[in-house]
């Protein structure tokens, strides 16, 4: 058998067992790391934070398993040890679910190419690194336990080019792998990657000058965008009118076409309005070039959003694709109208937050058709105004679509949010996409999903339709035990997402995780993930404070806490001593529960607009889990003193590692400069007496007052301060895929306020600090 039935092609194939039934049968498993359950007085240890960041803990697997085990930052489990049967759950009162990040920008990803791709005769998984080959010729599910026979093909290895050996195959050998899949995953032939911008174009939209920010992007970037020769491109803009582009081959000049009956859309020349790329550039620049200047003196206020989203849904049916939207102000103007249902007034004062669901079921409608023909919609905010997120949003929440938010975007009065815009367009215009997806996630017999967390659309009880899927989506799943897993050592999760590539294949992206199955309350309590709880409870909190209140939502967190750690208390310590005690890997589970009551999704008693509360939701739905937790507990470091000590080397430049320091005002000093990272944002406060080395070196100024009030670029000094401080910048940033602003804030700065508002340690007019939070779960532990 020669090579020509498998290709494949890897960067690295990693080390992995050879044969899988010998470690399985004699899986036993390890004693629990003591230091996860080393007892913790919540009350009498301060600084629990680690200096860096907190790795995902290790399941208590044999060590050739472990090492073949799917990357926590791709998927994770909130509990790394699973409990045997749901009663145990119950008892231990932890959340069960997955938190995955299934289309990451992965450095190293196994690509194989077959006719033929093993999978499960009976449950349909993918053959993986926890299956068990009973010989040669056969091998046991590790979802269903069927035996399946190895096809031929699979006999054959195309990395050892040799024959015999099914075991040391790619499929059996990386957690994570991607098929190129033949004929029979598709439906219909692979579509093109079609890109259809929609642009409001009102005198609001004008006025920000967000236009020009947008076309020059796309005169950047045009030769960037993913695809291949048959990319299609279109272009519809709106005011109280759809205005429509003809940019056919053979025009001298881009023609626009006004329909002005927005009751009842039409399209003026179905087949011009989206053309070939690579064949009509010429026009698209000429158009990308031209119309900022086409209505830079419109006096039109009004917005007929829901008319253009319908003309741009009849473009894109036929072939499916992208929707980009871009939108300035609240529409008022035909279907989808909308009215502003925010009262200033009440912002900080309501106890319960109205206006969480949508004020109609036109865009959810909307996005549901969009997802039947494989369109996703993305949402561009750029407002200064109230523009109902919580309907908008719902057009690309379904859609699978995303939505980016820029508060009080103007070209002149808010650089940083421009700077920002121009980043995260850049990003977005140019990342990886799949099209046409589906993702489907397998568990063990035994186990069952029962909600989803993201933006999808669930079409069956296990699989999500996702018309785009793009490298920056998170999604979370919980789970629970539906029949009790007594004679399992270990159970397996497996995510599949199938999708068209940019350049037209059919592809498959698998990762398979197995963990191990305990029957001890503190095994699973020794394999709590933090930050994965913490996550995985955000997301369920959003889903509260929509479907019931605000205050529910808050008490089922604060409750969460409580219960958990009530349940440590009474059946697994073995002796009881007064305070409150966590086991060392729940030690930040109170504060993490105490920042998302302080987050601006969650917070009350604090003046929240509207808009912000809700982007903030979909932040926590949508973000993978690393950039999300920054965002709930963010990382505060001393930066006046930064040395080399213990740098990282990356790329030749020396990046200083500063101590992560506790989220209280004790921790600053007014002789520092303090750096707040907090995910979207990073705040650099300056100290009234701040070391003049740091004012002259990095910031550039004389002295303290001569900070400016606005800064958000540090001036590139060649100094080691400035050198050091801008290289540390960058470095976080370089961390996300989007593009977190940088405000320079003194004492005096509006923006203070925001930067005090993330000390979560410290008590504030309406929220408990921690040690009042502390002594709050205590009291209701002990009662």
């Amino acid at each position: 058998m020669g090579p020509t039935n498998g290709t494949y092609t890897s960067p690295s194939a990693g080390p992995g067992p050879a044969q899988l039934s010998p470690s399985l049968a004699a899986l036993s498993l390890q004693s629990s790391t003591p230091e996860a359950l080393r007892v913790v007085n919540l009350l009498q240890e301060r600084n629990l934070l680690p200096p860096g960041p907190i790795p995902a803990p290790t399941p208590c697997l044999p060590q050739d398993l472990q090492k073949i085990n799917c990357n926590p930052e791709v998927f994770r489990s909130t509990l790394t040890s699973i409990p045997q049967t749901q009663s145990l759950l119950n008892k231990a009162k932890l959340p069960l679910g997955l938190l995955l990040h299934p289309f990451k920008d992965l450095s190293q990803l196994p690509v194989v190419t077959s006719s033929t791709i093993v999978r499960c005769r009976s449950c349909r998984t993918y053959i993986n690194p926890f299956v068990s080959f009973l010989d040669q010729r056969r091998w046991k599910c590790n979802l269903c336990y069927r035996v399946n026979d190895v096809p031929e093909e699979f006999m054959y290895n195309p990395v050892s080019r040799s024959y015999g050996e099914p075991h040391k195959r790619p499929e059996v050998q990386n957690a994570t792998i991607e098929f190129i899949a033949p004929s029979e995953y598709m439906l219909r032939p692979p579509q093109p990657a079609v890109y259809l911008f929609v642009l409001d174009v009102s005198h609001n939209a004008v006025e920000t000058g967000y236009l020009n920010m947008v076309c020059q992007s796309l005169l950047d970037n045009i030769n960037a965008l993913p695809g291949d020769s048959r990319t299609k491109i279109g272009f519809i803009t709106f005011d109280s009118t759809i205005h429509f582009y003809n940019l056919q081959e053979g025009l001298s000049q881009p023609q626009m076409l006004i329909v002005s009956d927005i009751e009842d859309i039409f399209l003026p020349t179905p087949d011009s309005l989206l053309v070939n790329l690579s064949e009509c550039k010429e026009l698209v620049q000429d158009l990308l070039k031209s119309l900022p200047n086409l209505f830079e003196k419109t006096m039109e206020t009004q917005s007929a959003l829901g008319p253009a989203l319908q003309a741009a849904f009849k473009l894109l049916s036929p072939t499916g694709g992208r929707m980009s939207v871009f939108q300035t102000q609240l529409p008022n103007l035909g279907v989808g109208a909308l009215k502003s249902r925010e009262d200033p007034n009440q912002r900080a004062s309501a106890k319960d937050i109205q206006h969480l669901s949508p004020a109609t079921d036109f865009y959810k409608k909307l996005a549901l058709d969009c997802s039947g023909q494989q369109v996703a919609v993305d949402l561009f905010l750029l407002s200064a105004q109230y523009c109902d997120l919580a309907s908008l949003g719902c057009i690309s929440r379904y859609s699978a679509g995303s939505v980016y938010y820029y508060p009080s975007y103007h070209h002149a009065h808010n650089p940083a949010q421009v700077e920002r815009f121009q980043k995260d367009l850049k990003r977005y215009l140019t990342r990886k996409i799949g099209f046409e997806a589906v993702m489907r996630i397998r568990c063990t017999k035994g186990l069952s999903i029962h909600t989803f967390h993201g933006n999808f659309f669930v079409r069956s009880t296990d699989l999500l339709s996702l018309p785009n899927v793009n490298p920056d989506a998170g999604f979370a799943v919980q789970m629970s035990i539906e029949e009790n897993l007594l004679d399992m050592q270990v159970v397996s999760f497996q995510a599949a997402l199938l999708y068209t590539s940019s350049k037209g294949e059919r592809r498959i992206r698998v990762h398979t995780m197995c963990l191990p199955v305990v029957n001890s309350l503190s095994d699973i309590f020794a394999g709590a993930d933090v930050q994965a709880i913490t996550g995985l409870l955000a997301s369920m909190a959003v889903d509260r404070s929509v479907s019931a209140s605000l205050s529910d939502a808050r008490d089922a967190m604060t409750n969460a806490a409580i219960d958990s750690l009530a349940s440590y208390r009474q059946s697994v310590l073995t002796i009881q001593q007064p305070g409150l005690l966590a086991p060392a890997c729940l030690r930040l589970f109170p504060l993490y529960i105490l920042a998302l009551l302080k987050q601006k999704a969650f917070r009350t008693g604090t003046s929240t607009r509207l808009d912000d509360r809700v982007f903030a939701m979909c932040q926590l739905k949508y973000q993978p889990l690393a950039y999300l937790m920054l965002m709930i507990h963010p990382a505060l470091y001393r930066v006046d003193d930064l040395t080399d000590e213990g740098a990282l080397n990356i790329n030749e430049r020396t990046i200083p590692q500063p101590r992560v320091q506790q989220l209280s005002v004790e921790k600053l000093s007014r002789e520092g400069a303090f750096l707040m990272d907090a995910g979207m944002v990073i705040y650099l406060w300056v100290g009234r007496n701040c070391n003049p080395n740091f004012l002259t070196q990095v910031l550039g100024v004389p002295n303290y007052t001569a900070v400016p009030q606005n800064l958000y670029l540090l001036p590139e000094l060649d100094t080691a301060e400035s050198q050091r401080t801008r290289a540390f910048i960058g470095w976080l940033r370089d961390q996300r895929p989007f593009f977190p602003t940088l405000h320079v804030i003194r004492d005096e700065s509006q923006l203070k306020a925001n930067f005090m508002q993330n000390m979560i340690e410290d008590r504030t007019e309406s929220a408990l600090s921690y040690y009042e939070f502390l002594l709050h779960l205590q009291q209701q532990i002990s009662k």
